[in-house]
């Protein structure tokens, strides 16, 4: 599905991950599907960029449209970049999917000398009243797929997200909660209430 976020025509969390990073800049990401963010951020702010996609279809989506994106695993190729090799390594709505989220993270600080990492919130309160009513996984726009054929390993909430970046020492520069539709909160992103009504989280990061 397709959000409108706060850069047009991008995925709701997208825009607002193209709105952190600079112009001009190395860009590295990962797990970039059909490439819409490199290609956005190419032509709105001439980024040197590259991608990893674990889906051929994916890498050849990005092919087609002169992207430079190679075939890879966010869970094991991401040891193979030198250090500070980018000014942002992004990862959008992928890290649920990784076996090892903290090692994941770990190494986008350290590939980047800043990191943009989305994902979905799973402690919104409709998930929390799904759960509680119904006793069964719940399934939303955003995880739509059911729990015996998801992708998704590693579900977390905005807190738990704040509580990993605490515990392994990683800096949280900015962040944004979202709603459905890619509309930012007010509120604080990393309070009580973002991780209530907030259904994906945005932050920039970097090590300490």
């Amino acid at each position: 599905m397709t959000l409108n976020g706060s850069s047009g025509g991008l995925r709701g969390d997208l825009g607002h991950v193209a709105d952190m990073i600079g112009p001009k800049s190395r860009v590295l990401d990962i797990g970039c599907g059909d490439g819409a963010l490199l290609a956005h951020l190419a032509a709105e702010k001439q980024v040197d960029g590259r991608g990893i996609e674990l889906s051929q279809a994916g890498v050849n989506a990005c092919v087609r449209h002169g992207l430079s994106v190679i075939q890879g695993d966010a869970d094991r190729d991401l040891a193979d970049y030198p250090s500070a090799a980018f000014d942002y390594a992004v990862l959008s709505q992928t890290l649920q999917a990784t076996r090892n989220p903290r090692l994941v993270v770990e190494e986008l600080v350290r590939i980047g000398k800043r990191a943009i990492v989305s994902f979905p919130n799973f402690g919104h309160w409709r998930i929390r009243a799904h759960l509680s009513l119904r006793g069964r996984m719940p399934m939303t726009h955003l995880l739509a797929i059911p729990w015996y054929e998801t992708p998704n390993i590693h579900l977390c909430t905005i807190r738990d997200f704040v509580a990993l970046c605490d515990e392994a020492g990683i800096r949280i520069e900015r962040s944004v909660t979202l709603d459905g539709a890619g509309r930012p909160f007010s509120f604080n992103p990393t309070g009580h209430l973002a991780n209530l009504f907030a259904e994906l989280g945005v932050f920039m990061l970097s090590r300490r």
